[in-house]
């Protein structure tokens, strides 16, 4: 298996092993990873997953050359079934998780490791990480969402630069750009990842699956538009327990206070 997973506390941990070939995205892993959240997103006793590499090198390569080659080799319609297609699935999947997904960066994010990075809610970075975009050396454009993400998350220019030149950027400079939320040392990245799940965790799931939806599905969308999806995401939480023991709890703390 190349894709390994852990339960504990709540939180789910997800391993793309491959690691002699810096777990490089082959369609098999593709296939797993989506599996794997599949039951993950069923699971109830699952609050949040953290998805990282094994080893320290790389949290992924991207795609398996051999593999793509292959399938561009097959033609236009081949590379788009077997390549296009798959990796939007994964990285759209990714996007619209009803649960936090943290990805824990252990090394290099290159080409299907950065666009996984970029579609994911939330991300921490090793200090040695690194991130780009090399499809361009290739002969053509990012093919999992990442012309259409990254630009979105850094800038038009910024991103343009990255996804031109396939240059690398240091986790330091992927957090300033807001490509990664926080950089810590390699041997407290798990810690620093499972940490940010357990604060997310410790409020109501329908709460956390709501504020997930409302930023994703509203962020870009004209205002307006945004506006009503976040109307309807707070809609469907008023009848839930969590609103009921949040505001209890909020009650019974102003009660004492007062």
């Amino acid at each position: 298996m190349t894709v390994h997973i852990e339960r504990a506390d709540q939180v789910a941990v997800i391993t793309i092993d491959r690691e002699q070939k810096l777990n490089a995205l082959d369609y098999p892993t593709i296939d797993a990873l989506l599996a794997q959240l599949d039951v993950i997103d069923s699971d109830d006793g699952i609050r949040a997953v953290v998805l990282t590499g094994a080893g320290r090198r790389a949290f992924s390569a991207g795609a398996d050359i051999p593999s793509l080659a292959a399938s561009i080799a097959g033609g236009p319609e081949r590379a788009l079934r077997e390549i296009v297609r798959r990796g939007h699935a994964l990285t759209r999947r990714i996007e619209e998780f009803p649960k936090p997904l943290i990805v824990a960066v252990n090394g290099l994010a290159y080409g299907g490791g950065c666009e996984i990075t970029e579609a994911a809610p939330l991300a921490i970075a090793a200090e040695h990480a690194t991130f780009a975009k090399p499809e361009i050396s290739l002969g053509f454009p990012p093919p999992f969402g990442g012309s259409q993400r990254l630009p979105r998350h850094v800038g038009r220019k910024r991103g343009l630069e990255m996804i031109l030149t396939g240059d690398p950027i240091p986790a330091a400079r992927a957090a300033e750009l807001g490509l990664v939320n926080t950089v810590v040392p390699a041997d407290e990245l798990m810690d620093a990842a499972r940490d940010l799940a357990a604060r997310i965790i410790r409020h109501a799931p329908t709460a956390v699956t709501a504020c997930l939806r409302a930023v994703t599905r509203g962020i870009n969308l004209p205002i307006d538009e945004g506006l009503a999806v976040e109307a309807a995401c707070f809609a469907a939480t008023v009848p839930t327990d969590g609103v009921r023991t949040g505001l209890s709890r909020f009650l019974d703390r102003t009660a004492v206070a007062d």
